[in-house]
């Protein structure tokens, strides 16, 4: 198959799905699909220049963040043909919308990932937001998904919350799960990079969250609770690593000061290759006492390298990590992420290291890159199949007539 994957941007330090297309990607080239990306990028984006994948750049875009570019739907109209099925990633940007305009004349199908983006928490964090979107749900949104061969999720949680947000909703619903793919290299060597990098961590107990700073993420939560049950213990350490998407390091780090942890707090910044993979290796417990996380990737990522997940009931995937004793679950606020903590620090070490190992096992039973990518280019070969029927059967229709 010809996959071509919409996207607003390739960007992997703006956050988003990418990350997610770039492994799909991988795996299904490995087993001869072919996959692309068009992407509402300048073409001259250094982020096109470092993408492993073909990107087929209509930017630059205007009216930032929908990311409009009149280049787009002409584009598509051109090389729909070249194309078994389209990958719209994401909503509440032009790339979608685009993609229905552009193939509503045409017989190539296309399928959209929400990743998360009809979640109803946004309803009621931003409701200034959600009154905009509503005003365009009716003649946009709402188009995309009802005409979509499958509107595609990547847990049932996320299913079930999704048609809590518009009225109006209607489309195909399918769970295809999620996942990443086994880190790869020497684990003593991965964690030993990391560590030289920072070397004050060195024998530390480390908690670790990953991901953007972000107040969705709940980095202040962790920052409080840590303060209040970990900082106390000898020798534990919190270890915040992730590009400040919002520029609210500022105010975190303040609140450190304030607490008297902040000597205890190390800042990374977005980490990569083998120290990224070493500090999820190094870490005692992954953290996470999200808002709202549609999925979490990095979660998987914790799981790969068996380190148990402590996260709020607010991740999407949190039935299947408590199903798989595979970390802790507690609620999105101050007390839950006490909670977590406090919960762990109460285990005893062989039940620690029960933990580690049920983490893998959730891992290679449900978020493994290859079950997940054959899952959804098997989805995706019986769209198309049933789209060419289909086709076929119009043609032959409109012969006879």
């Amino acid at each position: 198959m010809n996959v071509l994957e919409a996207i607003p941007s390739v960007d992997t330090t703006s956050g988003g799905p990418i990350e997610w297309v770039k492994q799909f990607a991988a795996n299904a080239i490995g087993r001869g699909h072919n996959v692309e990306i068009v992407s509402m990028d300048p073409p001259d984006s250094p982020a096109i220049r470092s993408c492993p994948l073909k990107v087929h750049a209509c930017g630059p875009s205007k009216l930032l963040p929908y990311s409009y570019s009149p280049r787009f739907v002409p584009w598509l109209r051109q090389n729909a043909a070249r194309y078994d099925i389209v990958v719209v990633n994401g909503i509440w940007a032009f790339h979608s919308f685009g993609t229905w305009l552009g193939l509503r004349k045409f017989t190539t199908p296309y399928v959209v990932f929400t990743h998360g983006m009809l979640d109803p928490w946004f309803k009621h964090q931003y409701p200034v937001k959600h009154l905009k979107k509503c005003l365009y749900w009716p003649w946009s949104e709402y188009r995309v998904l009802r005409d979509a061969s499958a509107v595609l999720f990547t847990s049932e949680e996320e299913k079930l919350l999704a048609r809590e947000s518009f009225s109006f909703y209607r489309c195909n619903e399918v769970t295809v799960g999620n996942g990443t793919s086994v880190m790869e290299g020497d684990r003593e060597t991965q964690i030993r990079a990391f560590l030289e990098h920072y070397p004050v961590l060195a024998g530390k107990r480390l908690a670790l969250f990953m991901g953007r700073i972000h107040p969705k993420k709940g980095c202040d939560l962790l920052i409080r609770a840590f303060a209040k049950t970990l900082a106390p213990l000898e020798n534990w350490h919190l270890v915040l690593a992730g590009p400040d998407a919002a520029g609210w390091k500022k105010e975190l780090l303040s609140q450190s000061y304030s607490l008297s942890v902040s000597d205890r707090i190390t800042w990374t910044g977005m980490l990569s290759g083998n120290e990224k993979w070493g500090a999820l290796m190094a870490a005692e417990m992954f953290l996470l006492p999200s808002h709202q996380e549609n999925f979490g990737l990095v979660v998987s990522e914790a799981l790969a390298c068996r380190t148990p997940t402590l996260i709020s009931n607010k991740v999407n995937i949190w039935r299947e990590i408590v199903e798989d004793g595979a970390g802790i679950v507690a609620e999105d606020d101050f007390e839950g992420t006490c909670a977590l903590m406090r919960r762990w620090i109460e285990l005893t070490s062989s039940e620690r290291l029960l933990m580690r190992e049920r983490a893998r096992a959730c891992f290679e039973k449900r978020f493994e890159i290859g079950k997940v990518s054959a899952s959804l280019l098997e989805c995706f070969s019986g769209i198309c199949a049933k789209h060419r029927a289909r086709c076929a059967s119009e043609t032959t229709t409109m012969a006879a007539a």
